[in-house]
């Protein structure tokens, strides 16, 4: 656990897993906002006195008796438009699938990406000239200003979530198929090819 800041008497406390300070510019949000601020990309085990815990871009499932043992709420940032492409590589699966595209901010509740809606936003994409890059760059962005756009409600305490509605869909990372040829694919191209040749794995 790495100590970002120490501030006498902060607006919050909270604990920032995965992405560091170099990798996103929302670590660096939250101490200009008078937070102080810890951070990991391990495995945690729960720890009492946060505020709340923000996890992005985080490689592990948290589970149940970790959530409790925090005590506080634990918002996970999404690029997936929840509840569709749950899990892994939702920006290959928006767009094979044709479900929406999208960002959401939500509550971890122990299942993977299940947790009630905070907030979301809706991103739009032309295929005809878009690769997987550029859309899942596109995506990152729009998730950091959705959290940015969300971080006077959230330190003033300001804030509901609702249930996910709809079933949705789920992917892991074995699904994405062996004859799947990059993110720097064009997407429209890509999914012909793929449609054409079944998806493969090896």
């Amino acid at each position: 656990m790495k100590r970002i800041n120490e501030i006498q008497n902060p607006r919050k406390k909270v604990l920032f897993l995965g992405y560091d300070e170099k990798q996103t510019h929302l670590i660096d949000a939250l101490v200009k906002n008078n937070c102080a601020v810890d951070h990991t990309e391990n495995k945690v085990e729960p720890v009492s006195g946060y505020d709340f815990v923000v996890s992005y871009g985080y490689r592990y499932i948290l589970k149940q008796n970790v959530i409790d043992g925090f005590g506080c709420p634990i918002l996970e940032l999404d690029i997936a438009y929840l509840p569709y492409n749950r899990g892994a590589h939702p920006n290959f699966w928006a767009f094979y699938d044709n479900t929406p595209t999208g960002v959401t901010i939500h509550l971890i509740d122990g299942g993977v990406d299940t947790g009630p809606i905070v907030k979301q936003r809706f991103v739009n994409f032309e295929k005809e000239d878009d690769t997987f890059a550029k859309t899942y760059a596109a995506l990152i962005e729009n998730i950091e200003g959705l959290f940015l756009d969300f971080l006077p409600s959230l330190l003033t305490d300001d804030w509901t979530a609702k249930k996910q509605r709809g079933i949705g869909t789920h992917h892991y990372a074995k699904d994405l198929p062996s004859n799947f040829s990059g993110w720097d694919s064009i997407i429209e191209q890509e999914i012909a090819r793929l449609d054409k040749e079944g998806l493969k794995y090896e």
